[in-house]
């Protein structure tokens, strides 16, 4: 059975979500981060080197990073399911929004984080990535015309789209002013398999 070393609110959540649609068993090997520092705890250098979560052990193989993870995890049990057909629109729509969770959507997130708890030192820096994260979330409503991110079907790209989304909600301003990402978000969080993988791994509270 595939193990998942969880962490508390983590990329880690992609991963439960993604078992669940797929209703692949799996056990949850679970980490809480320190509440001082937020930072995961040394245990988890005991499954991989660089101490971070996710991870996954599936027999002999132990495989970290979300994304590598969520490839894996659908080459090896979806048979297509969450992927959209190649040579298709909607397949280039998954292909750009898949890597753009963490080649462009996080990278401004993670340095809003580590601006604001630098001080006041940090101020005008901190009001240029703002800057960049509005006009990131607007190109992002903009862009997203069907229901989903690549179209009119539900794919694994929305699950690794949605951490960045709710990083947003929590440090960068996305709410209902912004209607479409707003409303896709409420579908993502109303799927029972993302409630499910909640159930197991705990709920993300990204803001606290």
């Amino acid at each position: 059975m595939i193990e998942v070393h969880h962490l508390n609110n983590s990329r880690s959540h992609r991963v439960l979500w993604l078992l669940e649609e797929l209703l692949v068993p799996y056990e949850v090997v679970r980490y809480e981060r320190d509440p001082a520092t937020m930072l995961a705890p040394p245990e988890l250098k005991k499954i991989h080197p660089l101490g971070k979560s996710p991870v996954i052990r599936d027999g002999e193989l132990v495989l970290a990073e979300s994304g590598a993870i969520l490839k894996y995890l659908l080459h090896t049990y979806s048979t297509q399911k969450l992927v959209p057909p190649q040579d298709t629109l909607a397949h280039l729509h998954y292909l750009y929004w898949f890597n753009f969770a963490e080649g462009s959507a996080m990278p401004p997130l993670l340095l809003k984080l580590y601006l604001t708890r630098a001080g006041e030192s940090a101020a005008p820096l901190l009001k240029n990535v703002d800057a960049q994260l509005s006009e990131m979330l607007d190109f992002m409503e903009a862009q997203l015309t069907g229901p989903y991110f690549s179209g009119a079907e539900f794919s694994a790209a929305d699950i690794q789209m949605s951490f960045p989304l709710l990083v947003a909600v929590a440090r960068a301003g996305l709410n209902e002013s912004r209607p479409r990402l707003w409303q896709l978000l409420g579908r993502l969080r109303n799927r029972e398999a993302y409630q499910r993988a909640e159930e197991r791994g705990g709920p993300l509270t990204l803001g606290k």
